[in-house]
């Protein structure tokens, strides 16, 4: 995944937490761990996510500084066809004939239908929401950094479950950095459990 200003990250190397913060703090101590001990493979996580972070730390620590600098302050020059200021995507969207006969007989149109209708899905099913994108933050951190450690399975079988307290107890004898950072991105999940 394409690193986001918008969000901080997660670096380890090994079982141990290197850098955690926003994209350019943790590029340059990436950097430097790797330039000065650079033993252990390095991977960074997005802390909400826990999608995997590619980050190009070619060249020198001002090369990579500068290129992370660039992602927290996109050039704003760039202009071209469309709305950009509103951020219009344009992608496809497959529905019955049935579907589009409905959408195109609501005031303005499909397209201001369709973001209505999602925005009110959005505040309708919010609490849900989160606590679903918090156990697939939880499953994918886990799967990548402790998928081989002792009672795995049993983790994420607690946290399905909502029970918190057996979810503490399976991952009680995992590596610190791996408990503390697995915590913080269930913070949703395991928030309201048992």
């Amino acid at each position: 995944m394409e690193p986001r200003a918008d969000r901080t990250c997660t670096a380890f190397a090994g079982t141990k937490m290197i850098a955690s913060g926003d994209i350019l703090e943790v590029a340059l101590k990436v950097k430097k761990y790797l330039k000065d001990d650079g033993k252990e493979n390095v991977l960074i996580f997005d802390d909400v996510t826990s999608a995997q972070v590619e980050l190009d730390l070619r060249g020198t620590v001002d090369a990579v500084a500068k290129r992370m600098e660039a992602l927290i302050e996109p050039d704003e020059k760039k202009s071209g066809p469309g709305r950009p200021k509103l951020g219009v995507v344009s992608k496809e969207v497959t529905l019955l004939p049935q579907h589009w006969e409905w959408l195109a007989l609501q005031p303005g149109g499909a397209s201001v239908t369709l973001r209505k209708l999602i925005e009110e899905a959005k505040k309708k099913n919010f609490a849900k929401d989160q606590i679903r994108q918090a156990q697939d933050a939880v499953y994918k951190f886990m799967h990548a950094m402790a998928g081989d450690l002792p009672n795995y399975e049993e983790a994420l079988r607690a946290m399905y479950a909502y029970d918190t307290k057996q979810f503490k107890k399976m991952i009680s004898t995992w590596p610190k950095d791996i408990q503390e950072h697995t915590m913080k991105v269930g913070r949703e999940a395991l928030a309201n459990t048992k």
